[in-house]
């Protein structure tokens, strides 16, 4: 199904599938409390060797169990305390390659979260590398677990990890549609695609400016799927291919992981998958701005009035705070089908990320109902979410002198929720919103959490999606 430089979504069926066999090693799950007495009444060479190295059972802690000769009976792991696929996905790194099973008795939750973890774990990027590493490791669908669910989650998680690990010389403007087609078309999606100079003729002034000075073209990317009946759901996704800054541009450190500024792009293209291979019962539409914030004599400046398809003018105050100028006309044009349901994801602002840490992405929301479910699908689903107010008071920030609103604003402080209230003069009133603003990139690496970039909120809002509308 994925384009060629979408490698890894391909991958899963390598590391998860199947049913336990004979030659697959078992691993039997046990709960803490009962870790000692299962371990007191297995053989002498297994007793014998947990007692030599010292083994006490804690959560998500394995222990290999040898067979006589030397070689690998099975293993035991204590059961994670929850059912969060990141404890399960410490399993693998402990094993040698071979392929595995779970034994033990557990719930459907926890079927899952393992069948996730071991995949998330065992994500590698690697198509740059002279000699790619093939997975050694597979484990068999463990009992219970919704293969459909967990497969399509590992493939948009996947999905999501390519497309920002890319370097934008292999991934702009173009590369980015491409993936959406791609994926479009395994599910007999439309795509509609305004390039270039069309973006003026058909009203997104805004994307124009902020991409006009690359070479490579910006373009707005329009999927739409499912039956007109059904309740309208837009996904709008800031894909700023590479940020340069603009003519206030960066320094060369800031600018190290700016190929990840496509992220929102990235999440709402692979959860448009998740939800088309569940068939949920949904109209979908995805809206992608696709740009590269370039440096050119072409390039937009500080201080210029934008126009937008909204009508408002934007005085630039800032050609580095781009993020919102193209999202503002995705946002102005998923307004005008009146969804039941509209989320943007974006990587927008550094001001988030002091707010929470990297590892938290903060939701904006205009409806306190519709905030709750997001927050509870992120518990269910351990991918969280913190709320940010929309605080009406620093409104009077993005006031312009000159034009309709500023991009910028007038303060230093409070910059995630100043990005979150200019987004929010671009949706009409009584659309249901939320707005993302996320990090999608690992600074290290944990077990499932390699460095690099990272699907973050995609789990909650597919369980919102699945709950909301009766998948």
């Amino acid at each position: 199904m994925a384009s060629a430089f979408l490698q890894s979504f391909d991958d899963v069926s390598a590391v998860l599938g199947g049913r336990p066999g004979k030659t697959s090693v078992p691993i039997h799950v046990v709960p803490k409390d009962q870790a000692k007495k299962w371990l007191a009444s297995q053989n002498a060479v297994v007793k014998g060797w947990a007692k030599s190295i010292g083994f006490e059972p804690r959560y998500a802690k394995a222990l290999l169990m040898p067979k006589r000769d030397g070689g690998l009976a099975g293993v035991l792991f204590v059961q994670p305390e929850s059912a969060s696929p990141f404890e399960w996905a410490r399993l693998p790194g402990e094993l040698p390659k071979g392929r595995y099973h779970l034994a033990g008795t557990f719930d459907a939750e926890h079927a899952e979260a393992a069948a996730l973890g071991w995949a998330l774990a065992l994500y590698r990027f690697d198509r740059y590398k002279r000699k790619p590493i093939a997975p050694s490791k597979k484990l068999a669908w463990p009992e219970g677990a919704d293969q459909g669910r967990v497969k399509r989650l590992v493939e948009a998680t996947y999905l999501v990890r390519d497309l920002v690990n890319l370097p934008a010389n292999d991934l702009g403007p173009g590369e980015l549609e491409t993936a959406a087609v791609s994926v479009a078309g395994a599910h007999g999606a439309a795509v509609r695609v305004v390039r270039g100079d069309e973006l003026l003729s058909e009203n997104y002034p805004a994307i124009h400016a902020v991409g006009r000075a690359s070479s490579r073209a910006p373009r707005l990317i329009d999927l739409t799927w499912g039956d007109p009946k059904h309740p309208k759901v837009t996904l709008v996704g800031k894909g700023v291919c590479f940020d340069s800054g603009g003519l206030d541009l960066k320094p060369a450190s800031n600018m190290l992981l700016m190929k990840k500024d496509m992220g929102g792009a990235a999440h709402v293209i692979a959860l448009a998958h998740a939800v088309m291979d569940a068939k949920l019962p949904v109209r979908l539409r995805v809206l992608v701005a696709a740009v590269e914030n370039s440096v050119s004599g072409d390039a937009f400046r500080p201080m210029d009035v934008l126009s937008s398809r909204k009508g408002l003018t934007i005085e630039v105050g800032n050609t580095d705070a781009e993020g919102r100028l193209i999202l503002c006309d995705a946002l102005a044009d998923a307004c005008d089908d009146h969804p039941d349901l509209l989320v943007d994801f974006a990587t927008l602002t550094g001001a988030a990320r002091v707010a929470l840490g990297t590892e938290l992405p903060a939701l904006f929301c205009n409806d306190d109902t519709l905030a709750q479910q997001i927050l509870d699908a992120g518990t269910e689903a351990r991918d969280p979410l913190w709320r940010l107010p929309l605080w009406r008071d620093y409104d009077r920030f993005l006031d312009s002198k000159t034009a309709d609103v500023s991009n910028t604003g007038s303060s230093g402080f409070g910059g995630a929720i100043t990005a979150a209230l200019f987004l929010q003069r671009f949706v009409s009133g009584g659309t249901p919103w939320a707005h993302i603003d996320l990090m999608a990139w690992n600074n290290d690496s944990r077990a499932g959490r390699p460095k690099g970039g990272e699907a973050m909120a995609l789990r909650a809002f597919y369980r919102l999606l699945e709950t909301r509308y009766g998948g």
